[in-house]
């Protein structure tokens, strides 16, 4: 037994998600389930980062994780969702009016901090 195999034995133990999941695909299927009207927007490897996905419900809640380029083809199968090249669709308006509002709801929460003072 070599001292990577301890390691592997380990966290198969420990983090697994059934029927062998990662911990990234089980997350992304949980929140798929949670959220309604969601689309999957694939951005593509870069310097920094490999391929990644990003996840938008309806009401422009969104979510990224890193899926690799297997993953990114696999995910609309598993999650039975529609997925876009973002290259070429660019992302949805309601992802950036999502991000708008919660600027606002922070400003707002951090005015009212201040006021209380």
């Amino acid at each position: 037994m070599g001292l990577l195999d301890r390691f592997r034995r380990v966290a198969a133990g420990r983090g697994r998600v059934s029927r062998g999941r990662s911990p990234e695909a089980a997350y992304l299927a949980d929140w798929v389930r949670t959220h309604t009207g969601v689309e999957g927007f694939v951005e593509p490897k870069t310097t920094v980062t490999d391929v990644t996905v990003v996840l938008v419900a309806a009401d422009g809640e969104w979510t990224r994780r890193i899926v690799g380029e297997r993953g990114a083809r696999r995910l609309a199968r598993d999650l039975r969702i529609p997925v876009y090249d973002v290259g070429k669709t660019g992302y949805p308006q309601r992802m950036r009016d999502y991000d708008a509002r919660r600027r606002i709801e922070r400003k707002h929460a951090l005015e009212r901090e201040l006021g209380e003072d």
